[in-house]
């Protein structure tokens, strides 16, 4: 922890002939000294203003500096989903105070907490009021971000642009999550200072139901920041009230993620609001299956559906594909395909229509992983590795063929997961799915389902669907049913749960 002094310097407005920002605290800055009045955030019945935001993160700097905190020490900022305007707050507080933010889930189980802290060295926990965080055994001292804000805001040097800003741990879905490290210019690169270039300017709002401490709730964080569009942060997702924000503020960017997609399609009352407005229909966290980006070009006519292809190691490298329904087994065609491509093992880049390893290239210095060696396997130069199995067509389509560690090697064959899921999500009557591999004595592993229906459907009557649509060892061994799956706060389904919920039904 920081105890000594640290020269004055208040940051200074930005020229806007610049190419941007180096650090998200002078966007904020920028933004607060043009239009102050102008709502950032609406989450809720709470409004949060540039300038009001701009005063409360200096209050809150200054709070954590008096407290003893500053350059690079660790600052938790533990939130639900219904604390967006206080959390934005936290968030750009610790960036003022020179600090690092590592967001947090109040919904982590506390053995989990405690671990995130302990890992990141954390020397402050910020949380909403309501909260107890668990003791971590550190010493790392916790308080609501209204006690901290208390103290008038004072002189603190801008963060430098190479200075570690963040650690966001990844969702854990195979394993142990790790932690990501970002810099002030990972965060910050593409936001703009000029008025003219904000992104999001064809309507007034734009919506998501994002949880706090993952990679696409940052990134609608960052959005609040640089959009001309005002962010409306859904403090739950029900797909009813969903629906409503739309209609009652004519929103014109919404963002979800594939399990929020089913839900809307699912529930008849979305289809009573008027959704008529939303031009652009994002989704992230996982690839659409293709009857559910089918559903939502239906559902929202005038929108373009995009599949945003990213990871928490990768941003801010991220490929913004245009869902094309002629192409409906294709999350899309990048927009542009200088900084994706299809590898085999050795790292040599594969001809069109080979099926290899997908890696973004990162247009500033890549992540890392917070307190451990660099990962050759993940990063090289600035190419980071996505965990994909992909491959590109002639018309620069990219198909997505599987996760690397969700490809069931059965016998002879590998089989695709997601090739299986896009097959059960077009039968009418299963609502979500998923695929997993289990050990089969003679085959290593053979195919699994977790489906959750509407009516009676039978796995007898599933398997002769798909016995059309899937060649004989792609078929489900196993169909497990359930009233809805499992998934993690990004919305991520947690397979390993599925196998033990398969072990537990089928176990004599």
């Amino acid at each position: 922890m920081s105890t000594g002094t640290r020269p004055s310097a208040r940051p200074r407005p930005v020229s806007a002939g610049r190419r941007g920002p180096e650090s998200l605290s002078a966007l904020l800055a920028h933004r607060a000294e043009l239009e102050p009045e102008r709502p950032a955030i609406l989450s809720g019945r709470e409004k949060l203003t540039f300038g009001s935001w701009h005063e409360r993160a200096d209050a809150v700097a200054a709070g954590l500096s008096t407290r003893g905190v500053g350059a690079g020490d660790r600052v938790a900022l533990l939130y639900g989903n219904g604390d967006w305007i206080d959390y934005a707050t936290a968030y750009l507080g610790v960036h003022r105070a020179g600090a690092v933010a590592v967001p947090m889930s109040d919904r982590l189980a506390p053995a989990e907490v405690r671990r995130l802290l302990g890992h990141s060295g954390a020397a402050a926990v910020l949380h909403r009021a309501e909260l107890t965080p668990p003791d971590a055994g550190t010493g790392a001292w916790a308080a609501p971000v209204e006690d901290i804000e208390t103290y008038p805001g004072s002189e603190l040097p801008p963060p430098a642009a190479g200075d570690l800003a963040q650690i966001l741990y990844t969702s854990g879905t195979t394993g142990t999550p790790k932690g990501v490290a970002a810099t002030h210019a990972n965060l910050a690169h593409g936001c703009t200072l000029d008025a003219r270039r904000r992104p999001l300017g064809h309507s007034a709002h734009f919506l998501h139901a994002f949880p706090v401490g993952t990679n696409a709730g940052q990134t609608m964080l960052i959005n609040a920041l640089d959009a001309k569009a005002t962010a409306i942060a859904a403090p739950r997702f029900t797909p009813g009230h969903f629906a409503r924000l739309i209609e009652r503020h004519a929103v014109g960017s919404v963002f979800v993620v594939p399990a929020m997609a089913i839900e809307l399609l699912g529930t008849e009352q979305v289809r009573r609001c008027d959704l008529s407005g939303v031009r652009l229909l994002g989704s992230t966290a996982a690839a659409l299956p293709q009857s559910v980006a089918l559903g939502l070009s239906r559902l929202f006519p005038q929108a373009q559906i995009v599949n945003y292809y990213t990871s928490t190691e990768a941003a801010p490298a991220q490929t913004t594909m245009l869902f094309d329904p002629e192409h409906p087994d294709s999350p899309g065609r990048p927009a542009s395909l200088r900084d994706l491509r299809v590898t085999d093992d050795a790292g040599r880049v594969l001809p069109v229509g080979e099926t290899g390893e997908v890696w973004l290239r990162s247009p500033t210095m890549p992540r890392s992983y917070y307190g451990e060696e660099p990962d050759t396997a993940v990063f090289s130069g600035r190419w980071v590795r996505m965990g994909d199995l992909g491959r590109l067509d002639a018309d620069g389509f990219l198909y997505l063929v599987d996760r690397e560690r969700d490809v069931i090697k059965s016998g002879a064959y590998k089989v695709s997961t997601l090739q299986v899921e896009n097959a059960l999500h077009e039968h009418p009557a299963v609502v979500d799915a998923a695929a997993f591999g289990v050990p089969h004595p003679v085959l290593g592993m053979t195919v699994a389902a977790a489906v959750v229906p509407t009516g009676n459907l039978t796995a007898t009557e599933l398997r002769v669907f798909l016995m059309e649509r899937l060649a004989a060892h792609e078929l489900p061994g196993h169909v497990l049913f359930r009233e809805s799956l499992p998934r993690n706060e990004g919305g991520k389904i947690l397979k390993r749960e599925l196998r033990r919920l398969l072990d537990d039904e089928v176990r004599p």
